[in-house]
């Protein structure tokens, strides 16, 4: 199994409407571990790991799907690894 990750912040209107729940969602569902955050400039941050495919297919879901009343303005990932070792979370969760 390939493992891939990479840390994510997203810009538009990210904060007050479930975004960071949704986003827990998605990533369960696909199987993913890490976590997210609302950040104080009004972003959404965080990390993603698991199966290359599957965080593949969440890239693709944060930059263009979020949650049903948000809007997404930009999506900026960094730290993109395609050959991880071993995952570094056991879960997803969302971060106060």
């Amino acid at each position: 199994m390939a493992l891939a990750g990479f840390a994510f912040e997203v810009f538009g209107k990210v904060q007050g409407v479930s975004f960071r729940y949704y986003t827990k969602h998605k990533a369960n569902a696909l199987g993913l571990v890490g976590w997210c955050r609302n950040t104080d400039m009004g972003t959404v941050e965080g990390e993603i790991q698991g199966q290359r495919e599957n965080v593949q297919q969440m890239k693709g879901w944060l930059s263009t799907t979020g949650s049903p009343y948000s809007r997404i303005d930009q999506c900026v990932f960094k730290n993109e690894v395609d050959d991880l070792k071993e995952l570094v979370f056991k879960s997803f969760h969302v971060r106060h």
